[in-house]
């Protein structure tokens, strides 16, 4: 009997044996089931947490995020973590502004690089691919990412996929900038009244305003600073602190490549006009109308100046109210800012030259195991996301910045600017539901709302009225001329001058405006410009953009 009940247990126990190998081996092919699965789809939530290590581009003032949020731990590594099972793990945290590029290089040069991360210029990322130290993102493309994503991504042409495809492969993710449209100038609207000036129309009104606010110092403060601008003075694409606009009126758009008025592609920074514009701004400079100490400084340096108010006026686009006067009004809930459009052109008209469509490039460490997510944190937060989560839209109201999001870009369609603005519109009207609205208009349909109904609104819900409502409006009802560029890319001459040619024209533009260098020295940086260099890569752009052309035409 003992015998019989020895075996009867040995049989039991390899049965338990073969279930449980059964079991654990069933487990195991449903968990790589489910890798595969998510490693291959949009939205598909991994069967463990993955980690990836984050080269993180932050912004000032924690990204304005709320007390207590980090950026590993905010409603939007949250809402990933709880939609994808994935978390981000920062190696290094660093200002926009600051010095994230130079982190960037330094990264790679000790090859540390984290597994996913922004570069800001298309250098580096072309010195990434030659070099193999990034993962070709084509086959995570094609199979995760989603459907919205792709025809934003199409709805620029070749522009954007075009800029991150070599020999045929995807080797980074672009970012979009939607149209800013022209740049405002940025005045405080208390001291106007205070001083009984009207609203500016030229660029002669905008200097005899800050002209004003210098002769009679309205804001009390010890140290009178003319209109703020960057030590770039123009820029190519956009941005703020900026002279764009007084460029603009001489008919000049440096930085750019535009057809020129003979049809031709020229390279707008040694096109005549620029002197014309340059002289403007030298006469600018010594006057004091631009602050003196302007290429002494930093953009966070000048940021201060409005915040503590020095500064009175500055070139900027429709969301400066966000960044730097929200901050500008909790110093001083008494400073009220205003956005103005001033009139280019003898018609009356705003000329303002179109943006680079794509910001900075989402690449992934070469021998990273799941390169997809960065495609799949896209498609998250800016395709499924659309409708999404209360906390994110809480983000939205709060203006909190994009910094605060793993990756730091933005995807958008070109025009969606106007349209979120006529969505808006429409649904104040009557015209249109609240139902209708996405999660990112609806957040700020209930800013507006409450800033419009409310006696003492918040500075948020005054940033985004300000951003969305009247800047927007103002944009909108202008009558707008908007000059194409019709290259962004590189030619094989760029390679090894093009850097060395926008250090001689930065450069230039300094020491004329200056006054370092007299006005007439802009004819030979021009011709220096065409003798080390810029002849040879305006000829190979402009075969660039024929080929470019002709295809289209096909």
């Amino acid at each position: 009997m003992k015998k019989k009940m020895f075996a009867l247990l040995i049989i039991m126990c390899m049965m338990l044996t073969s279930c449980t190998d059964n079991t654990t081996k069933e487990n195991a092919v449903k968990k790589e089931n489910a890798m595969k699965y998510a490693s291959t789809t949009p939205y598909g939530k991994y069967p463990e947490l993955i980690t990836y290590t984050l080269g993180k581009m932050t912004g000032v003032n924690n990204s304005n995020m709320p007390e207590g949020d980090t950026y590993e731990n905010n409603a939007y590594t949250r809402y990933l973590r709880e939609k994808l099972n994935i978390q981000n793990e920062d190696v290094f945290e660093v200002e926009e502004n600051g010095n994230y590029n130079e982190t960037v290089s330094m990264a790679i040069s000790s090859d540390n690089m984290p597994d996913i991360m922004a570069v800001k210029d298309y250098d580096t990322l072309q010195m990434l691919v030659e070099n193999d130290m990034i993962e070709d993102l084509t086959d995570a493309y094609k199979t995760c990412m989603g459907d919205r994503i792709r025809k934003i991504y199409e709805s620029y042409g070749d522009k954007l996929l075009g800029d991150v495809t070599f020999k045929g492969r995807i080797m980074a993710l672009p970012g979009t900038n939607i149209e800013d449209g022209p740049n405002f100038i940025w005045l405080r609207k208390d001291w106007l009244d205070k001083l009984h000036l009207k609203e500016p129309k030229t660029i002669d009104d905008i200097c005899n305003i800050v002209r004003k606010f210098i002769e009679k110092n309205p804001g009390n403060s010890y140290e009178k600073v003319g209109m703020v601008c960057s030590g770039d003075i123009v820029s190519d694409s956009g941005g703020q602190y900026q002279m764009d606009t007084i460029f603009a009126a001489f008919n000049a758009f440096p930085k750019r490549w535009i057809r020129g008025t003979s049809g031709k592609v020229v390279y707008g920074s040694v096109e005549p006009q620029v002197k014309e514009a340059l002289g403007k701004i030298r006469s600018m400079y010594k006057e004091g109308i631009i602050d003196k100490d302007f290429i002494l400084r930093g953009d966070n340096n000048i940021a201060d100046l409005i915040i503590n108010g020095k500064c009175g006026a500055f070139f900027g686009p429709w969301w400066s109210s966000n960044n730097p006067l929200m901050a500008a009004r909790r110093e001083d809930p008494e400073a009220e800012w205003m956005p103005y459009l001033v009139n280019t052109d003898g018609d009356g008209s705003i000329s303002y030259a179109e943006q680079k469509p794509n910001g900075y490039y989402i690449v992934v460490r070469k021998g990273y195991e799941h390169p997809e997510i960065a495609v799949k944190i896209i498609s998250v937060l800016f395709d499924d996301f659309k409708y999404g989560k209360d906390e994110i839209s809480k983000y939205y109201q709060l203006n909190v910045d994009p910094t605060a999001r793993p990756l730091a870009i933005n995807v958008d369609y070109s025009d969606s600017l106007l349209k979120c603005y006529k969505s808006l519109c429409d649904t104040f009207d009557g015209k249109a539901s609240v139902m209708d609205l996405k999660l990112l208009e609806e957040s700020y349909y209930k800013s507006c709302k409450r800033y419009r109904e409310s006696d003492d609104p918040t500075i948020e819900d005054w940033a985004v009225y300000t951003s969305r409502i009247t800047a927007c409006s103002l944009m909108d009802n202008a009558k707008k001329n908007k000059v194409e560029s019709v290259f962004y890319g590189e030619t094989p001459s760029m390679r090894d001058n093009w850097w060395k040619l926008q250090e001689m024209e930065k450069k230039a533009f300094l020491a004329i405006v200056t006054g370092d260098k007299p006005l007439s020295y802009f004819d030979t940086f021009v011709k220096e410009w065409y003798d080390k260099g810029g002849k040879d890569i305006t000829k190979e752009v402009r075969i660039q953009v024929n080929i470019k052309e002709k295809n289209r035409t096909k």
